[in-house]
């Protein structure tokens, strides 16, 4: 027969008997339902441990961490074109190639300088760090601005060239690029929450498309402009760029204004450079050999495609148009491989392999990015969610955050990216302007091997980059640049006045903790238990402001209602409660928040060393519509009596269970449902689950928590090692810590087999390390 509600009322009232250990251990937490749909996109959560096993090898870190330099080939020719057409007509053909080699001079003094900050700062570098570490963060927080909005930009514009690509090769899409360009910020935000390691497989095979397809474009085209045997282009054509008239001169008829815009343009296939430095933590070891490798790598192939799309369309008179398709690099690729249905079919192949890495560029900003967020977080800069790993290890906030602010950007220039190349790249010279010129300044201070060779080399990095940023902030002020000019002082005073708050945050949390620590406790504890109606949650809480042992218990009742008032007392009563005195207090006005600080600051009041518990039972109903069907009141009170002096406001909740929980995860299924693998027994290895008292075991397993205690005045330091099937408790008496047994770590232990207060132990015993507690890079 069932049990009555009142039945089960009175019951728990009554002593119970400790809950078993195995009762404990296989005791369910349900899980959230956002939880259950994140491991249904996302895959299981990786730990700790794994994130070794997700670092890059060179080819798929250059895959990843240079797809936006690389890809930026595609539209810085057609960037600077766009200056020098319609000033010299013609005459910008024979200006292309010289500007692009200016352009190619600053990479190469750029690579050099940051394969001096690799080897100098191996676990990060990039302009934030070499900043931080020789000017102070006064400096590195106008580097961490300029790198914001040049991640943030990143995306929107490699998302708008690769539609414009794709939309040269299907014109019928041209109307849809804007809606297009939003799939794939989404589609690449989803990849890179699955992890680094999905991230590289998806990037890879269109990284080295694109790169493939382009060598033979250029080698292919360089042939057939070598016999004679390749196609030019009208530059006056419906829908491109009015061509001016050439002049005389060595500039053709271009003023020094001109060629520097164009130059400015053309230095937008530099963005991206700085990755590889930010990301050298992703790299397998040795990480620094491997990153250095790689930036070598990628500078090389960017110059050589650069220069090739400019030669080719310098010889082809490829056309910026003003919708921007068809691109310059899609008529290049047309010339090259001919009107065959062979060559019909590499130019699509090509057009569809650019739009892939264009788009999928952005993952620099989705790599490099949330690495940046995080140190700034760590100094203080940003919000501390920012330095948080989600789910699969990354840092998920920030990927986030760089999908919405690219969306907000395509979305409101419509993917033009006239629009938004103006905005761009003067945040990534500032970057290479500060780096350049943080080294320099470490290089007078560690005077190291060679370190004048060094700092003439950064130094030259610094002044280049500071005069193609001069030139861009002049020539794209009116353009768009203003708002970077403005935008990045803003984003300084917001880094600033978060790093004061959590500098007075801090001091305030510090100020006289061991004199708070040694202040006498309050002689009097009066615990006040606030009652709405008389149901299983107030029983709960009974029981729990009992265990508290106050001087004083007393149940308090805000009146709202006369007569519900009156109910609640008659059911108090009925329920047995008489012996606890319950308070019916007034509150005319129904302002429970108020109602129940006066009650607190009353009871604060009634001595002169008084200390407050307000005991609240908390019901908790449904995640989704349980805050909707039901107020939140008992929330609401804890944080209005949590903020008064002398008094402590604790919520007891008690789960309404309506029907059984679907999802479930047990303190045993928690060994096996992160992902842990279990060590591999050995011979003379147990089982934790196979330990028995006063038996000798061995057991390999990881230490998931260590704690310190004190027992009849001697210290002791104790461990929990589990393995796949239980866990054991390692005590050390005598010790507040033991070198290496840390949580994380992977050891072999062996010892007699006893109980410590009634859990399987083992008293100082022997022990061998398998694997180091992780320690994130």
């Amino acid at each position: 027969m069932s049990e009555e509600p009142s039945e089960r009322f009175a019951r728990s009232f009554t002593p119970s008997q400790p809950t078993p250990l195995a009762a404990l251990e296989s005791y369910e937490v349900p899980e959230k339902l956002s939880y259950r749909l994140k491991n249904w996109l996302l895959g299981r959560p990786l730990i700790n441990e794994e994130l070794s096993s997700e670092r890059l090898g060179k080819p798929t870190a250059l895959a990843i961490l240079s797809s936006d330099v690389m890809s930026s080939s595609a539209y810085a020719t057609e960037a600077s074109l766009g200056v020098l057409v319609p000033a010299v007509g013609i005459a910008a053909y024979h200006l292309i190639v010289p500007v692009s080699l200016l352009v190619i001079v600053v990479l190469i003094f750029v690579a050099a300088s940051y394969l001096e900050v690799i080897r100098a700062f191996p676990k990060a570098g990039g302009a934030y760090i070499v900043a931080r570490e020789t000017f102070g963060l006064w400096l590195a927080q106008i580097a961490a601005a300029s790198l914001f909005i040049d991640y943030t930009l990143t995306v929107a514009v490699s998302v708008a060239a690769g539609v414009d690509a794709i939309a040269s090769a299907i014109p019928a899409l041209v109307p849809f690029i804007t809606p297009i360009g939003v799939v794939f910020v989404i589609g690449m935000a989803f990849g890179n929450l699955r992890g680094l390691r999905e991230a590289g497989r998806t990037f890879a095979l269109p990284t080295f498309l694109f790169i493939g397809s382009m060598l033979l474009m250029i080698a292919v085209g360089t042939v057939r402009a070598l016999v004679g045997h390749i196609h030019h282009y009208a530059i006056i054509a419906p829908g491109a760029f009015p061509a001016g008239k050439p002049g005389g001169g060595l500039l053709v008829g271009a003023s020094v204004f001109i060629v520097l815009k164009s130059f400015a343009s053309g230095g937008t296939a530099l963005t991206g450079t700085e990755a590889i430095s930010n990301g050298v933590s992703v790299f397998r070891d040795p990480q620094v050999h491997n990153a250095r490798v790689t930036l070598i790598w990628m500078s090389v192939i960017l110059g050589t495609l650069f220069l090739g799309v400019s030669g080719l369309a310098a010889t082809t008179h490829a056309v910026p148009y003003l919708s921007g398709a068809p691109t310059v690099l899609s008529q290049v690729a047309q010339a090259a491989f001919g009107q065959s249905s062979v060559g019909h079919v590499l130019t699509v192949i090509l057009d569809i392999s650019t739009t892939a890495i264009l788009t999928l560029a952005a993952n620099t900003s989705f790599t490099g990015f949330p690495l940046l967020a995080s140190f700034a977080a760590t100094d203080g800069l940003l919000p501390r969610r920012f330095r948080e790993r989600g789910h699969r290890l990354v840092y998920s906030t920030a990927i986030v955050i760089v999908a919405a602010i690219a969306i907000v950007l395509l979305v409101a220039t419509n993917s033009n990216i006239n629009s938004l190349i103006s905005l761009y790249a003067i945040g990534v010279f500032t970057g290479f302007t500060i780096a350049g010129s943080g080294m320099v300044r470490y290089h007078l201070i560690h005077k190291e091997d060679h370190w004048r060779r060094r700092a003439i080399v950064n130094g030259s990095s610094a002044i280049l980059s500071a005069i193609v940023d001069i030139v861009f902030i002049v020539t794209k002020f009116t353009s768009g640049a203003w708002l970077v000019v403005v935008v990045v002082p803003l984003l300084v005073f917001m880094f600033t006045r978060f790093r004061r708050r959590f500098e007075r945050e801090a001091a305030a949390l510090e100020e006289g903790v061991a004199a708070a620590c040694e202040a006498p406790a309050a002689r009097t504890h009066v615990v006040l238990l606030f009652v709405d109606r008389v149901d299983l949650a107030t029983a709960r809480a009974v029981q729990y402001a009992k265990l508290l042992l106050p001087d004083a218990l007393r149940a308090v009742h805000l009146v709202v209602d006369a007569q519900e008032a009156t109910t609640l007392r008659a059911e108090w009563e009925q329920a047995g409660l008489a012996n606890l005195e319950l308070e019916l207090v007034e509150c005319p006005d129904r302002r429970l928040r108020r109602g129940a600080a006066e009650v607190v600051l009353d009871a604060v009041a009634s001595g002169s060393d008084v200390e407050v518990s307000a005991i609240i039972p908390h019901r908790v109903y449904g995640r989704i519509l349980g805050p909707l069907l039901h107020d939140q009141s008992a929330v609401q009170i804890s944080q209005v009596v949590g903020e008064l002096p002398h008094a402590t406001a604790i919520l007891v909740p008690y789960r309404v269970r309506t029907r059984s929980a679907r999802t479930t995860v047990t303190a045993k299924a928690r060994r096996t449902t992160l992902g842990t693998k279990a060590p591999e027994l050995t011979d003379g290895t147990t089982p934790v689950s196979a330990c028995t008292p006063r038996r000798q075991a061995t057991v390999v397993g990881r230490i998931a928590a260590v704690r310190t205690r004190t027992l009849d005045g001697m210290p002791m330091s104790v461990a929990r090692l589990e393995d796949a099937t239980g866990g054991i408790l390692l005590v050390f008496p005598g010790r507040r810590q033991v070198p290496g047994i840390a949580a994380g770590a992977t050891i072999r232990a062996a010892g007699t087999v006893g109980e410590f207060q009634g859990r399987l132990a083992m008293m100082n015993p022997s022990y061998e390390f398998l694997e180091p507690a992780h320690q994130e890079s």
